[in-house]
């Protein structure tokens, strides 16, 4: 979390979030008003966290990792064009011509966990890389499969976001098969859950093994390119440096 989601939480009146992620900063949001949802209604969150706020209210909405990254800021800014409402950077001035009420949002950044488990397996992300979600609640297969096939081809480091669920358990060993049609079954893939929280697991297996690797919906997987390697118990993809400059032994 950042030093300055940390000053939000002080500052704020209302704190929305899911339930689960609202009991992760209980200690920094005592006292606060919550409005708390279920999973996939996010939706419904936003809204009463928006009227909130145009009631006068101070309000953050809680994503897991960063707000900006398969997370809540599209969502709030998307129901704010919807309806019309006037927003402004907080510091940014508001337009003569501008309708009333105007509500100040700020997205506040903070540490997604592509960076959280990179920084765990070592350096996996040093090179270009692609993000996808396994996730077809709101993106259909089809479009998926397409993005990890061209992901796979064009040789990018691969970091896959929500592999598996009770209800969704096929779909990482389908991109693991599109993979393989590209890499060798040897390339090195990193598995990292609950980084940075209780429980964390890291390890690193070969792209021939991943469907044997134990993966939930708090899992992201780094899948490496043609250049990736594991050194000791570290993830590393190459810059380049070694190419272009003399490293002693």
């Amino acid at each position: 979390m950042s030093l300055r989601a940390h000053e939000v939480f002080k500052q704020v009146d209302t704190v929305a979030g899911y339930t689960t992620y609202l009991d992760l900063i209980q200690p920094l949001i005592a006292g606060k008003e919550t409005i708390s949802t279920a999973m996939q209604k996010e939706v419904e969150r936003v809204e009463a966290a928006l009227d909130a706020a145009l009631a006068g209210k101070a309000c953050a909405i809680v994503s897991s990792g960063d707000s900006g990254i398969y997370a809540m800021a599209g969502l709030v800014l998307e129901i704010c064009q919807i309806k019309n409402i006037a927003i402004v950077p907080p510091s940014g001035a508001i337009p003569v011509d501008c309708p009333q009420p105007v509500l100040p949002i700020e997205v506040v950044p903070g540490i997604p966990a592509l960076c959280a488990g990179a920084a765990l397996l070592g350096a996996p992300l040093t090179h270009d890389f692609a993000v996808v979600s396994l996730s077809d609640l709101l993106t259909p297969w089809e479009v998926i499969e397409k993005r990890i096939q061209a992901a796979a081809q064009a040789d990018f480091v691969i970091v896959i976001y929500n592999p598996k669920s009770k209800k969704r358990n096929w779909q990482l060993e389908a991109a693991q098969k599109i993979a393989l049609e590209h890499r060798d079954g040897k390339t090195p893939v990193g598995i990292v859950t609950s980084a940075m929280r209780e429980k964390q697991s890291v390890q690193i297996v070969s792209l021939a093994d991943l469907h044997r690797a134990p993966v939930n919906m708090q899992t992201i997987v780094f899948i490496g390119n043609s250049t990736s390697a594991a050194y000791r118990d570290y993830m590393i993809t190459p810059r380049g440096y070694t190419k272009k400059y003399d490293i002693d032994d």
